[in-house]
Formats: C-alpha cells, structure tokens, sequence
C-alpha cells in the first residue's frame, strides 16, 4: 500500500490558492482505500501546487512514477486533470508534458442561507472563481416551507446557469445542522429536524451537501485564505456563529453544535434583550442590524463599536484559552468590524487570556468575498475529490 503526503513546508504556490493542505482525517488509511487516498493526494498537490510534470507529481507526493501515470490518466478520462503541453528543456531529453488540475472543466454551486434578507447563490469553477451569482428574497416569516421553495428556486436557477459537468451542490445554512444535512433548529427559517439535504438532492437529482454556514466559512478561509491549522472564524451577520479548526481538524461536536456561541451569555451586567429571550446574548450585543442602527443614532460611534468589540473579546477568550488557537478570524462588513471594533474585540482577548501565552494571538478580519458560497463549493471540493 502506498500512502504518502506532500511535504508542507514548500513555500511556492503557484496556483495562487491557499497553502498547499488539506484537511486532516482522523481515521486510518486502510489498504481497500488506499487508491481513493492516493487519487486525493495527486488532486490536493496539483490543486494547491499547480502544474506539474507527472515526474514532479511523484517526487512532490512520494508516489511511484507508475502509480502517478494510472491516477493521471484515470483523472484525465474523468475531465479533472488535463495536459497543457510540453516543457521546453534547455538540455538533452524528452521534454516533459506538463498537467494540472481542469479548473474550468467542471463546476459547481454553492449556496447561502444565512443572510438577513436575502438567500445567495453561484456557479463556480473548481478554483472557487465566482462564473454567475443570483439571489432571492429571504421569506420574512419563519415558515419552513416559504424558505425551502424560495432556496429551491434559486438552485434550479443557477442549475440553468451551468454549462459544465456539474460536481455537486453546497449549501451553507443558518442553524445546528446534522452530519446527514438535516437542519436540527434553524428558528429564523422555521426548520427543526427538517431534512434539507434530502430533500433537496430528491427534488434536484443532483448531489447535494448542507452544512452550517460558520463551518462552511472556516473552510473558504482555510483553502482559498491565509487561515492556520487552530482557528475560529467568527461570522456576524443578522446572528452569530463560529466555525473552528484545531490541528486542522474541523470541530463539529457531539450535538453538531460546535461554534455555537451566539447565546452564550456575555457578562452579568444584562444586556439587550436577545430572540432567544434572554439579556445579554453575544448575539444581541454584536449582530450587524443592532450595530448599524445604534452607531448611526450616536454622538459616538467609534465607542459604539469599541463597547461590542469588547463583549466578543470576553467571549472568544476562553474558547482561544481552552483549545490554544493560533488567530480569530471575524467575518461580517468591514464598516462594522474593520475599525474600534478589531481593536476592542483584541484588547479585551489578550486581557482576559494568559499573559506572556496569548499575546501573540490576533483577531483579523477575513478577506474573503462570497465566504459562505465558496466555503460551500469547498465543500464540495473535499467530498467529490479529496481536495480542500
């Protein structure tokens, strides 16, 4: 059995996507899977590496010059690696021909259900190059059935769109969403334990993944971004929620509810009243609608946001202690949380965390565009080739 990785530490990267490295596994490779590892392997190097001779592959990868040619070409005949030709040699020798992953020859689309009023969507290539995005309006009431149509219709929209092989469908949503993609409590769309992955896929006939939206974010951030392998990327918007990596594992939870922090209590001061019923909810505190309306009616909105950025401090704090993070990432509008609130949201972090331990630890905020559509086709990416 061959089973190999790309060595990590090579600084080049051609493709221009992110660090070359892929998710890792828990689970041991057994010798029944050993081709589908390998296979991913030789996709993650090309995808992260960029093109290559099939000689340079074996080397990158440790594989046998022999095993690269069987998975090349089988990857060929399935539209996933194509040639781009012959390297020109200064010295003697045959030339080498050189492949790479088809990034146009296929694609994909993803999905998000997470904003306040609108549900977007996108076709992508497999370099997570936004092709066609559309979008529809968000139900205003919480009716399961309203919201399933209205992400329904927007699927079968872009489906019109495509033009390619079509990979698989992502979608990130609202809510504590189960493994299978069934929705466990999304209130905003009036969803418990609604089957949105199933359904979907029956309706479709295509393969279809749903994820929550936060764990679909960490996932743009870590392929396409500059993301560590111990992060938490914090995603405000209409609510609040977190996706984590540690050791690059991705943290899910025995309740598929890890990241959840939105309801955690921030302090014992009270606080605004949440929709949970509750006072003082991270998410009352730091939600974009609250923080637009509240800045724009103050004398003094640098301390509008200082005073949030503060309360997220208090509750990233232990997270960042607990599981030894190396950076949060905090994705939302820039107008909101480019400014006093990065600022705050770091002071209070490093406050309230183990001096001389944590200091180092800086809370950024994410560059990536259409996060949640891309960290969906990531998704897609890492189920249908191994690649992340």
């Amino acid at each position: 059995m061959e089973t190999s990785r790309p060595d990590r530490s090579a600084s080049g990267n051609p493709s221009g996507f992110g660090p070359g490295r892929r998710l890792r596994s828990l689970a041991k490779v057994l010798p029944e899977q050993a081709r589908a590892h390998n296979r991913a392997l030789v996709l993650q190097t090309l995808y992260h590496r960029g093109a290559m001779s099939r000689a340079d592959l074996a080397r990158e990868t440790g594989l046998t010059r022999v095993t690269i040619s069987d998975l090349v070409a089988e990857s060929i005949a399935d539209g996933v690696i194509h040639e781009l030709g012959v390297r020109d040699l200064a010295g003697p020798g045959k030339p080498p021909i050189v492949i790479d992953i088809d990034r146009e020859g296929h694609q994909i689309i993803g999905i998000d259900l997470s904003g306040a009023s609108r549900f977007e969507g996108s076709v992508l290539d497999l370099g997570g190059r936004v092709l066609i995005s559309r979008s529809v309006p968000r139900p205003d009431a919480a009716d399961a059935e309203q919201a399933y149509a209205a992400a329904l219709g927007l699927i079968r929209s872009l489906l019109a769109e495509v033009d390619r092989p079509l990979l698989g469908i992502g979608v990130g949503s609202p809510g504590v969403v189960r493994s299978d993609g069934v929705i466990l409590s999304a209130p905003n769309l009036g969803w418990q334990h609604f089957p949105l992955e199933a359904r979907l896929g029956a309706d479709l006939g295509q393969s279809v993944l749903v994820s929550n939206d936060a764990n679909a974010a960490i996932l743009a951030e870590y392929t396409f971004g500059e993301a560590d392998a111990d992060v938490m990327l914090v995603r405000i918007g209409r609510g609040v929620g977190a996706g984590l990596i540690a050791g690059g594992h991705p943290l899910i939870g025995a309740r598929f509810a890890a990241g959840e922090i939105g309801h955690v209590v921030v302090g014992t001061d009270g606080g605004p009243r949440c929709a949970c019923g509750r006072d003082g909810c991270l998410e009352a505190w730091v939600n974009v609608p609250r923080l637009v309306a509240e800045t724009a009616a103050a004398d003094d909105p640098a301390a509008v946001l200082a005073y949030a950025g503060t309360r997220l401090g208090i509750a990233i704090a232990p997270i960042v202690a607990a599981l030894d993070l190396s950076e949060i990432v905090i994705s939302g509008p820039a107008a909101q949380f480019g400014g006093e609130f990065l600022v705050a949201a770091t002071r209070a972090l490093h406050e309230r965390t183990l001096e001389g331990v944590f200091e180092d630890v800086p809370v950024r905020l994410s560059n990536q565009g259409d996060i949640v559509v891309r960290g969906a086709a990531v998704m897609v990416l890492a189920a249908e080739l191994g690649v992340s």
